[in-house]
């Protein structure tokens, strides 16, 4: 058999393929040709119609998520639109020339606060913060107060070092404390301005913290105050370690220092603690829980100081040797006065406007001394703060008459400051010499340009113009030359154009003090009995220049003589009396804050115990309840006429009182208005003693009632 040829099949036709291609063709009759489908049709209706459009997704699927196509496309859009944007805008940047604007150098009286509160960081005593800005201080003092069996106190680490010293004087240092507080009380926003607001308050409270170490400050009373840390007293011949005999860093101190304690016999360093703790109080109003315990410990302070009486240097002779109290009086008036800024009780006002006080305290007689404030001396300083009281609260009957006193006796002391008087001499540099030519006149100088700027400030918040000086009136630009000529002067412009503090690189190297003088030997030990020159050349000597400290030193002090020559003396007692007080010519005038609902309040409260309307015909022309009330308040008649005569007699004197709340709520100036919080302390101070009890349950209630959107349906 063969097979089937390769050509694609045989050419012969059988029968079976016949057959069946019969069959097809039979079956293709009986179709519709027309109605097949063919190739050729389907391409040429093609070519007339055109391809077929495909219809377009309404989502677009990014992977995770599906997005509609719409919003997909115009966040595209636009981020495209935002790189071309932000590239042309570099462009642009990049091509255009740049003005380079240089902040101001700030001038002389910023840079000597600078230094004036750096000088603080340098003689802090404890556990220093990382942030401390003196590179060649450490942690020193560690150990103090601690590990004493049976004493009040667990430890006594922190505060401030004396001067070159390593010894801790409280009343010196509280002292300093309280100018520091006054000063940021008054010239906040000058300090923020400086960039130093935040650094001042850091060592206002540095100091605050180590007082409440010094007493139980958490007791309603007590016994017992710490008065000093460390001893100084080489006289009797003692070779026991003290902070004199052992001259050397307070870091490398190994020997257990000796506390001082008085029980009694110490109100002056008690009322100016309650005054440093007091100020501070108004400092950190800001933070509550603080400013009540500074609060609370300085009126446990001051009671102590008022119950045991005398002077804190009678008792120990070395206090006597170095920080002599002349008396204690002005201390009483001057952290009373601070303690009635701070709470407002009326009860501290009445002690210190007692003219007995005042007797005791100098106020009615000269002497040399008159006038001159300082750490031992507060009765100039005490009555500027009531005379602040005067012109700014105007608080009237009982106290305007002794108030009135103080305000004309701050008056002449201002008057003793200028140069048309003379009471005081002058170097020919122009150095008041408010000491008689005693060493270390600058702190007394600075303490005076500090009043004479507050005064200035005060008179013209107060819309005074000046003030009399016998029969000759002086403006207030006057007392600000006076402030500016010893600043200037302790910095550089004296007649010879020495730098009296050294602020700039031709001043003194020399600090007086052992953290300075002496060398970091972190590898000896061993006694270091040396003179801060020496040690200057000996470290020259080896390396051509200054040692760190003495590079960075900007704190010495040299004390002119009454021609105005200087002298390289190392001084003693730097800390709590000249520096703290250089920024006083740098501030002229506080930031004022708008207290409008209060003066709104106490407009309201006026009405109600006067019962009069806020504006009525008998208050004459271009008067008003406010105008009305304040021409009352001189004299107890005058008060009384000024009361709703519907009120009973037994109630006049607490209207009285709390009329005197909305003068204070009144004033004209907003920033000595109290708060709505302290308006309702004021009120409850001023209940009558036999509603007291009743008024400490409903606190919360009187409260409620004032500051109520709707008081008049609040039950008390």
């Amino acid at each position: 058999m063969y097979g089937r040829d390769p050509w694609g099949g045989p050419l012969e036709i059988n029968a079976t393929d016949s057959a069946t291609d019969d069959d097809r063709s039979r079956n293709l009759n009986d179709v519709d040709r027309a109605a097949l489908s063919r190739p050729l049709d389907e391409t040429q209706q093609s070519w007339l119609l055109g391809p077929t459009e495909q219809k377009k997704k309404k989502f677009v699927d990014l992977g995770c998520i599906i997005v509609s196509r719409k919003i997909f496309v115009w966040t595209v859009g636009i981020v495209v639109a935002a790189a071309l944007l932000a590239g042309f805008i570099t462009l642009i940047i990049k091509t255009v020339p740049r003005h380079h604007h240089k902040n101001p150098a700030p001038d002389n009286y910023t840079i000597a606060l600078h230094k004036a509160l750096k000088f603080f960081n340098a003689q802090k005593s404890g556990k220093l913060p990382r942030h401390n800005n003196v590179s060649w201080r450490g942690s020193s003092g560690l150990q103090d107060g601690k590990g004493d069996s049976g004493s009040f106190y667990k430890d006594l680490v922190g505060g401030y070092y004396d001067a070159g010293d390593t010894i801790k004087f409280n009343f010196p240092m509280a002292y300093a404390m309280t100018m520091l507080s006054w000063s940021v009380i008054e010239y906040s926003a000058k300090y923020e301005a400086a960039g130093e607001l935040a650094h001042v308050r850091e060592l206002i409270k540095w100091g605050t913290d180590y007082f409440l170490k010094t007493f139980n400050s958490t007791a309603d009373s007590i016994d017992d105050l710490v008065s000093q840390v460390g001893a100084g007293n080489t006289d009797d011949g003692s070779t026991d370690p003290n902070d004199h005999y052992c001259w050397m860093r307070p870091e490398d101190m190994d020997y257990k220092r000796p506390v001082t304690t008085c029980n009694g016999g110490c109100s002056d360093l008690a009322a100016e603690m309650a005054a440093a703790l007091a100020s501070a109080s108004i400092v950190f109003k800001d933070n509550r829980e603080y400013s009540k315990k500074l609060v609370h410990g300085a009126k446990t302070v001051y009671q102590f100081g008022r119950t045991r009486r005398g002077r804190y240097s009678a008792g120990t002779a070395e206090s006597a040797k170095f920080y002599n109290s002349s008396m204690y009086w002005d201390e009483f008036i001057w952290g009373g006065a601070w303690l009635y800024y701070a709470t407002g009780n009326v009860t501290y006002l009445d002690l210190i406007t007692k003219p007995t006080m005042a007797k005791h305290a100098g106020a009615f007689w000269g002497g040399p001394y008159y006038g001159v404030f300082s750490w031992d001396n507060k009765l100039a300083g005490a009555q500027l703060l009531l005379s602040r009281l005067r012109l700014f609260l105007s608080p009237g009957y009982p106290y305007e008459e002794i108030l009135r006193t103080f305000h004309n006796q701050t008056s002449i002391v201002m008057c003793s400051y200028l140069p048309y008087f003379n009471k005081f001499n002058r170097t020919r540099g122009g150095l008041i010499e408010l000491n008689h030519g005693d060493p270390q006149p600058l702190q007394y100088a600075a303490n005076a340009a500090f009043l004479a700027t507050l005064y200035s400030d005060y008179l013209d918040a107060a819309d005074t113009p000046g003030w009399y000086c016998g029969p000759n009136f002086y403006s207030t630009s006057v007392l600000r030359d006076f402030s500016r000529s010893q600043i200037d002067y302790i910095l550089g412009n004296g007649v010879y154009g020495k730098t009296i503090v050294g602020s700039n690189s031709g001043g003194d190297r020399n600090k007086g003090g052992a953290d300075h003088s002496i060398e970091n030997h972190t590898r000896e030990v061993g006694m270091y009995v040396t003179k801060s020159s020496e040690v200057s050349k000996q470290k020259e000597a080896a390396d051509g220049q200054g040692s760190e400290s003495a590079k960075d030193n900007v704190w010495a002090l040299v004390s002119p003589d009454k021609v105005g020559r200087t002298t390289s003396k190392t001084p003693s007692r730097e800390l709590f009396d000249d520096m703290h007080l250089l920024m006083a010519e740098y501030a002229y005038s506080s930031k004022a804050t708008i207290k409008c609902d209060v003066y709104s309040f106490g407009v309201m409260l006026m009405e109600l115990i006067t019962g009069k309307k806020p504006v009525d015909s008998c208050f004459g022309e271009n008067k008003n309840i406010v105008n009305w009330v304040s021409t009352k308040i001189d004299t107890k008649e005058g008060l009384i006429e000024t009361l709703d005569k519907r009120l009973s007699e037994s109630s006049k004197t607490d209207m009285i009182n709390a009329l005197r709340v909305a003068i204070r709520c009144t004033s004209r100036t907003p920033t000595i208005r109290p708060s709505m919080n302290e308006v309702v302390q004021l009120l409850i101070d001023a209940a009558p003693q036999e509603g007291l009890d009743m008024a400490s349950k409903s606190r919360t209630k009187i409260k409620d009632a004032i500051l109520s959107d709707n008081p008049t349906q609040t039950r008390l």
